[in-house]
């Protein structure tokens, strides 16, 4: 499977990764399994997601299984956004490594570029249900936080996530460390095409979440010109929608709950190039997740303060 090298020479990330946002922890637990065994080296998680634990329990089976060792392995995880200003940041990727069980991460990414009020909170609001926003810290402020990460060592890479090109420019061009990967939603409905030709220019690795449209219906995995596509290759629209991903230079994360669904996602050949032309020529434009105008990620049920 083709690995995507990083900007700051520390490795590099397998194109097709696992993504663990899966709300049940026992699903957690059978879907990473399955995910492995399938042959998934790239695990992408977050504390937001509630499961680093399971996740890292699963990894750990595995390694101790043997077969696999854990540079084979290609481990990210996610500062939430309660978590931006500088003095909770190291505290918060400890954490995130302690309930991974590993001695290192291949990826942290600021989850998001908005900063939420500070505390274990991770879903502040006040009385109307509107978001608390954090002022007194900048995304700079939080990413030279990052950077003494990777000096620490115990952090080999650094990116952001569901971010806009013109948030991330300012960051690039103040970084000491620059941003090695950048992951946003991404499918033929939202090229983002504007930001991959940065990332190409500059050696990000640009790693799609949801490249099949979130199982939106109607959406990616229905439309007409994917369908007549998968007809004509013998592939399922999702293997065409993830070959595409690979083909014009991306990275990309899905989330299969099933043995059958790890196989299909991850066994993905090369589309002809006149297909990839009528992919390309989709005119349909939706964004399916809001996260990069407010911060809160749909798809990731509330928690309620106790």
């Amino acid at each position: 499977m083709k690995r995507m090298p990083l900007n700051n020479k520390s490795g590099n990330m397998p194109a097709v990764g696992f993504g663990t946002l899966i709300p049940d922890r026992a699903v957690t637990i059978t879907a990473t399994r399955d995910a492995l065994e399938a042959g998934f080296r790239h695990f992408d998680c977050a504390e937001r997601y509630g499961n680093e634990r399971e996740v890292g329990e699963t990894l750990q089976a595995a390694l101790a299984a043997g077969g696999i060792a854990r540079e084979d392995l290609f481990v990210t995880t996610k500062l939430w956004n309660s978590n931006h200003r500088p003095e909770r940041v190291e505290p918060a990727f400890e954490a995130s490594l302690e309930r991974l069980r590993l001695s290192y991460l291949d990826l942290y990414l600021i989850h998001t570029p908005f900063a939420f009020q500070p505390g274990d909170n991770q879903d502040p609001r006040d009385q109307n249900g509107n978001v608390l926003y954090d002022s007194g810290v900048t995304l700079l402020d939080t990413w030279k936080a990052m950077e003494t990460l990777v000096d620490h060592g115990k952090c080999r890479a650094i990116g952001l996530s569901d971010i806009t090109l013109d948030k991330l420019l300012p960051v690039y061009e103040a970084a000491t460390i620059k941003p090695a990967v950048v992951q946003v939603e991404s499918h033929p409905y939202l090229p983002e095409t504007e930001l991959l030709d940065f990332c190409r220019e500059k050696g990000i690795v640009f790693l799609a979440f949801a490249p099949l449209g979130h199982g939106t219906r109607p959406g990616p995995l229905e439309d007409p010109v994917i369908t007549a596509i998968a007809a004509r290759v013998g592939k399922t629209p999702a293997q065409v929608l993830l070959a595409w991903a690979v083909q014009r230079g991306t990275a990309f994360l899905t989330t299969p709950r099933s043995a059958a669904r790890a196989h299909e996602n991850f066994s993905i050949s090369s589309l002809p190039e006149d297909a990839l032309d009528e992919i390309n020529r989709i005119q349909t434009r939706q964004r399916l997740n809001d996260v990069v105008n407010t911060g809160s990620p749909g798809f990731i049920p509330r928690v309620k303060p106790a």
